[in-house]
């Protein structure tokens, strides 16, 4: 064998070993800040206002993890301009994994096609950690409103044109797009009445400042025991143990309408893989524990998740491409 080559050969050995030794010490310091996390309070943002749906969800996994990890875990409520505000606040925090976002669908896979010039990229800017649940919505009406199912809604709003009023927290949210949706279908006019989140949303429902709305199952449940709302459906699969009796959109003859509602967890776009990971990990722990599952999720009407973070983003890139789709052939508006 000629010399140089052997002289080439050596430098590719060396090359070699330096590239697994840097590689080796990548992963060990990745390993090493994931142990030390975290080492301080972790604030868990919440773009909605207090009492909704994402302000429950934080607390709920806010109090086992401060527990798992020994520093004070709080849940910050930023609301304001359709989630954009809290958003661009955890984009733009430090990556180190002490300021979450814990968010619904429509922060990030509504907003970027209703709002152009975002003063953030929600795929490229913020790390997918775990999806948390799928939320299970109700079709909800004031209880003096002279209907029972999705089919007497329409016939009274057809009945009374541009009488009816339904309730949303923004552009893009999930009553949004499921109200368009079945104003489109159905040749009816609902119109759209939006709030500052969905708690303000269902109080004015319950006040009849408007006729309906969709309501977070879990948060809406006990209005509609109490007879302050009324529940015409549910969008889920199969009917809902918080309330047998109530028939899923498909009973109803309406499931295209479904608006595929979930609450994910998300860090900034920079935090290190194994703080990210950490984070899902403990997570998926703390949605093992059946009695977590049952008394605080499937007794909610939640749907548990606990993905892993590839997964999440895949999950998340599907739903960008289905609710950009909807929102386009709908012709949905920031002011719609």
């Amino acid at each position: 064998m000629p010399p140089v080559i052997v002289k080439r050969l050596s430098v590719t050995r060396a090359a070699v070993c330096a590239l697994a030794f840097a590689v080796i010490s990548v992963l060990g310091a990745g390993s090493v800040v994931a142990q030390q996390y975290p080492n301080r309070m972790v604030r868990i943002i919440n773009p909605f206002p207090p009492g909704g749906g994402g302000d429950l969800l934080g607390r709920l996994f806010g109090e086992r993890l401060s527990k798992m990890w020994g520093q004070p875990v709080v849940v910050e409520s930023k609301p304001g301009a359709a989630s954009i505000i809290a958003t661009d606040f955890v984009a733009k925090a430090a990556p180190d994994g002490h300021t979450l976002l814990l968010t619904s669908d429509a922060s990030i896979t509504s907003n970027p096609h209703l709002y152009p010039k975002l003063p953030y990229d929600a795929l490229r800017d913020l790390a997918p950690i775990t999806q948390l649940i799928g939320s299970n919505m109700v079709v909800a009406v004031h209880p003096s409103l002279p209907v029972n199912s999705i089919a007497e809604l329409v016939t009274l709003a057809k009945a009374k044109p541009r009488t009816l009023n339904y309730a949303s927290y923004g552009a893009g949210s999930q009553p949004h797009l499921f109200f368009e949706g079945l104003n489109a279908q159905t040749g009816i006019d609902i119109a759209h009445v939006p709030y500052k989140g969905l708690a303000p949303a269902i109080t004015a429902t319950m006040a009849g400042e408007v006729q309906t709305t969709l309501a977070s199952a879990a948060i809406a449940a006990g209005q509609i025991q109490s007879g302050r709302l009324k529940a015409l459906a549910i969008t889920r699969a199969d009917r809902s143990p918080l309330m047998p009796e109530l028939p899923t959109l498909k009973d109803a003859g309406f499931s295209n309408l479904d608006p595929r509602v979930w609450f994910g967890l998300f860090a900034p776009g920079a935090t290190p893989p194994a703080i990210v990971r950490k984070i899902q990990q403990d997570i998926a722990q703390i949605l093992s524990d059946p009695d977590f599952r049952e008394r605080e999720m499937n007794r909610r009407g939640y749907t548990p998740g606990g993905s892993t973070p590839e997964e999440f983003a895949a999950f998340i890139k599907e739903d960008f491409e289905f609710k950009g789709r909807v929102i386009k052939t709908l012709g949905i508006k920031p002011d719609s």
